[in-house]
């Protein structure tokens, strides 16, 4: 599984996530959409207790949650998910199987910046993302 990923699909609802109450799931529903916002919250709730086990975990989820768009809070959290997942073969496929399943769906999070997020073909089309002039 690529763990990149999934934190990367994971960054944006952490903010939400780790709040409680219906005020915030409405809130990340709103901001993150409705289709993405079920798969978040059952990837976090199957890997939660894990990370609020291990300090340096909680830490890296608490500093992504402050910061999503923080391409070093992402590493960090990123780090501490591969060693959750290394360490829990059966944590480790749950998460796929669950991460799959968000895939499967079409859930895109576009993530970084000048990010495209595409759900179907874009056969065909000019997508530029930088400061480079377009071909003509």
């Amino acid at each position: 599984m690529d763990v990149a990923a999934l934190t990367a699909f994971l960054a944006p609802f952490l903010p939400y996530l780790l709040q409680a109450g219906q005020k915030a799931a409405s809130d990340a529903a709103d901001a993150l959409g409705e289709a993405a916002w079920p798969h978040a919250q059952k990837l976090w709730a199957r890997i939660r207790g894990k990370v609020e086990e291990k300090p340096a975990a909680q830490e890296a989820a608490d500093d992504v949650a402050k910061a999503p768009h923080d391409e070093r809070a992402r590493g960090a959290l990123e780090l501490q998910l591969e060693k959750l997942l290394a360490d829990d073969p059966a944590l480790a496929q749950d998460v796929g199987r669950l991460f799959g399943e968000a895939q499967a769906a079409g859930v895109v999070i576009a993530s970084g910046d000048r990010a495209i997020a595409i759900g179907g073909s874009a056969a065909g089309n000019v997508f530029v993302t930088g400061d480079v002039k377009p071909p003509e």
